[in-house]
Formats: C-alpha cells, structure tokens, sequence
C-alpha cells in the first residue's frame, strides 16, 4: 500500500483557519482575506448582482490589491491571519 504525503503551506493552513473561524473575524478583514485569496489564486471578481453593494466592496477590495503578484498575496494572506490568531 502506498501513501501520498501532502505538505501543507502556510497559506493553505490560513485558508482553513479563515474557513473555521470566519464569523468571528472582523468585517473589513474578511474583505482583505478575500481580496488576497482572489489575488493569490489567480482570480477574478465576478458581480453578485443580488448583492450590489457587497459586490461593490469586494471589487472595491481586490482593485486595491490587484498589482500583487500570487507569491505576495498568500504572504500576505497568512500574514494576516497571523495577525488575527494573535487578537484572540
């Protein structure tokens, strides 16, 4: 039987805390958090045409970061996760 090792990165592991902890985390870090994950995996924004106004923000959010490359976006994704764990 063979086993295959996965070896998480700090962003991966910020991901799930963000996942496991999300209702707790304030709301214009929840939108940084969004805008870096966006950046960080080569996303786009796509309108939420039910929502214009959280639409609007989360635009608003990744325009702010779009010139990071995805190297400096999980840092700084996981950066401030760090920070938040830290709040706790």
């Amino acid at each position: 039987m063979s086993f295959i090792v996965v070896h998480k990165t700090a962003f991966d592991e910020a991901v799930e805390w963000v996942n496991e902890n999300f209702t707790e985390i304030p709301k214009d870090d929840l939108l940084r958090l969004y805008a870096y994950y966006k950046i960080a995996n080569g996303m786009q924004h796509g309108s939420n045409n039910k929502q214009p106004i959280v639409s609007a923000f989360k635009a608003n959010a990744i325009m702010q970061v779009s010139h990071l490359s995805i190297d400096t976006a999980q840092k700084r994704y996981s950066a401030l996760v760090e920070k938040l764990k830290q709040m706790d």
